[in-house]
C-alpha cells in the first residue's frame, strides 16, 4: 500500500535521527527554527524599475521578492517538504500564500490568496498573476476560502468542535478533499506576510500544527543605507524537513538572486548554476 498522499510523495528517512524526529517532536510549533537576515536588493530594485518602463502592469518590489523566494524553493527542494502523520513528504507542487486588504484600516478584511506556481513562468509572469489576483479579490471582496468558512462557522459551537476534530483526523491521514486544501493557506509551501506595506519591520511568525505549511516569511520595510537598498526577511521553518546548514545556504541563495535579478527572467523551475 502506497504511503504517498495526493499532495505529496512519501520520503523515507535516510538516517535514524530524521526517522525519529516526527515522533519526538510531533507538533510543528515545537519544531520551529527562526532565521532573520538582511538582504541587499539594490540590483533587484533597479531591475524592477527598469521592467516597469515596458510592462503593461505595475510590478512591485513585493512581487519581485516573491518570485525570488519561489526561485529559491525550486532550487532547494527540501524546503518544499512537510511532516504530517509522523511522516515526511515532498509536496507535489510549489505554492505561495499572501494577504490582500481592500484598504489600509483596522477594520478592513484580510483576504488570503493561495497561488500555485507554474514552474515554466518567469518572475514577470508570476508578478502579473499576483497583480491580477490581488485586483480580483479587492474588487469582488471575497474568495473561495471566505465562502467556505462562512458556511462552516454557522454551525453551533458543539458541532463546530466535532467538525474541527474530524478535519484534523482527515488531515493526519491526508484524506482532506482538494476543495478544502486548494484554497487553504495552511497547505501552501510558503506563507508570506508583507509587513513593509504597513510600515513595519519583519518579525517572528509562528507555524501552525494544522495543515502542511512548513515555512512562513515576513518581509519588512525596504530602506536605503549607505547607497544600498536593504530589506529584512524573517523566516520560521520546521527543522524536521532540513537542518540549519541547509536553511542558511538557502538564504544565501536568496541574496545571490537579489544581486543577479536577471535570473528571474528565466523559468522559475530552472536550476541555477552559480
Amino acid at each position: 500500500m502506497s504511503k504517498d498522499r495526493k499532495d505529496g510523495r512519501y520520503i523515507k528517512p535516510n538516517d535514524a535521527i530524521h526517522a525519529i524526529m516526527p515522533y519526538l517532536m510531533e507538533k510543528r510549533t515545537e519544531s520551529e527554527v527562526y532565521k532573520s537576515q538582511l538582504i541587499d536588493i539594490t540590483e533587484l530594485k533597479k531591475w524592477v524599475d527598469t521592467k516597469n518602463k515596458e510592462l503593461d502592469f505595475k510590478m512591485t518590489y513585493f512581487h519581485a521578492l516573491t518570485a525570488l523566494l519561489v526561485k529559491v524553493l525550486y532550487n532547494r527542494n527540501l524546503l518544499n517538504r512537510f511532516v504530517q502523520g509522523h511522516r515526511i513528504y515532498e509536496r507535489n507542487y510549489v505554492s505561495v500564500t499572501f494577504a490582500a486588504k481592500d484598504k489600509m484600516s483596522d477594520n478592513a478584511e484580510e483576504k488570503m490568496i493561495v497561488l500555485k506556481i507554474d514552474k515554466k513562468d518567469n518572475g514577470v509572469k508570476l508578478a502579473k498573476k499576483m497583480a491580477v489576483d490581488i485586483f480580483k479579490v479587492r474588487k469582488e471582496g471575497t474568495n473561495d476560502l471566505d465562502q467556505t468558512l462562512k458556511v462552516i462557522t454557522r454551525m453551533p459551537r458543539w458541532l463546530l468542535r466535532i467538525f474541527a476534530k474530524f478535519v484534523k483526523w482527515l488531515d493526519y491521514h491526508g484524506w482532506l478533499p482538494s476543495s478544502f486544501t486548494d484554497t487553504d493557506p495552511n497547505y501552501s509551501t510558503l506563507l508570506l506576510s508583507n509587513l513593509g506595506s504597513i510600515k513595519s519591520d519583519s518579525c517572528y511568525h509562528h507555524l501552525n500544527n494544522y495543515g502542511t505549511n512548513s515555512i512562513i516569511i515576513t518581509i519588512g520595510l525596504i530602506r536605503e543605507e549607505k547607497g544600498k537598498t536593504l530589506v529584512d526577511l524573517s523566516a520560521t521553518l520546521d527543522e524536521r524537513i532540513a537542518d540549519g546548514f541547509y536553511f542558511v545556504k538557502s538564504m544565501n541563495l536568496a541574496q545571490y538572486i537579489a544581486s543577479n535579478p536577471e535570473i528571474l527572467e528565466e523559468e522559475l523551475g530552472k536550476i541555477i548554476k552559480e
